[in-house]
């Protein structure tokens, strides 16, 4: 009773703003890929070519493609794959470009030298081409994929994190910690973390719609997670071949790359507004 009465106080400017869409898209993305087997209608793996490419109908709502296998199914499914890899990148990358932006920052000198410049130096590097040679290198698969996004992902977090860190080391709130006798390490993670963090969150929040479409972009090179496992950018290439008469088959997959980091774009966006005060909201 209390829960509606206060969702039915509030204007509708507030109840729709960015951060709810986008968090209510990304809540719904997440709940799909963990009961893709319990809501899809059939195998996805499994080929029939007697119905390979349907157009929608009641029994395959999304289609079939050209080895005849549910695209509904393959879709839900497809989710997981690129959800997983996202969160890979992530928690490979913000730690170390955290870690990396800090220490730039704090100790100055020639570790910063060093420091910022290999971030130059990897952030000058076309992302997607190096993703590539790294996977070429590594191999296909979820693992190598996020291990080459991650390598191209963090220079951004680092420079953001050097760029704060030098805005707060000689704050009252840093020297006031030093005169309790907190140094080193204690210091960086304990207290000049935390204030970093929230601008990193929202980085990172904008960051997972670009790395949705890398991941895609691997698996339309055929570099990313191997078939008949579904995965969206795999999906779109195959389509790609029967386009202009079989449309669908490489529609549901773009649309489905298209939400999904629209959802993220909207949560980012979102984000900043609710935890960057420098953001005029």
């Amino acid at each position: 009773m209390i829960i509606s009465q206060t969702w039915r106080g509030l204007p509708l400017r507030q109840l729709f703003n960015t951060f709810n869409i986008g968090l209510l898209l990304v809540v719904l993305l997440v709940v799909l890929a963990l009961l893709a087997p319990y809501i899809s209608t059939f195998d996805p793996n499994v080929q029939n070519i007697q119905d390979r490419l349907l157009a929608p109908n009641a029994q395959h709502w999304f289609g079939t493609d050209r080895f005849g296998r549910d695209l509904f199914s393959r879709v839900l499914h497809g989710a997981r794959p690129t959800l997983l890899l996202v969160s890979l990148v992530i928690l490979l990358t913000v730690p170390i470009g955290l870690t990396v932006g800090i220490c730039a920052g704090y100790f100055g000198g020639w570790v910063e030298r060093i420091l910022m410049r290999l971030t130059d130096i990897v952030m000058s590097l076309p992302s997607l081409v190096i993703a590539l040679a790294l996977v070429s290198i590594l191999g296909p698969g979820l693992m190598n994929g996020a291990l080459a996004l991650a390598f191209t992902s963090w220079p951004s977090f680092a420079r953001q994190a050097r760029t704060e860190t030098l805005s707060i080391r000689r704050s009252d709130y840093l020297t006031a910690a030093k005169m309790q006798g907190v140094s080193g390490w204690r210091l960086i993670f304990g207290h000049i973390l935390p204030l970093i963090l929230p601008s990193a969150i929202v980085r990172a929040a904008l960051n997972l719609g670009g790395i949705i479409l890398s991941a895609a972009g691997l698996g339309f090179l055929g570099m990313g997670i191997q078939p008949p496992a579904a995965e969206w950018g795999s999906m779109v290439a195959s389509g790609s071949r029967v386009i202009f008469d079989q449309w669908w088959v490489a529609a549901v997959p773009g649309v489905a790359i298209l939400l999904a980091s629209l959802a993220f774009n909207l949560l980012g966006d979102g984000l900043r507004d609710k935890m960057d005060p420098r953001h005029d909201k």
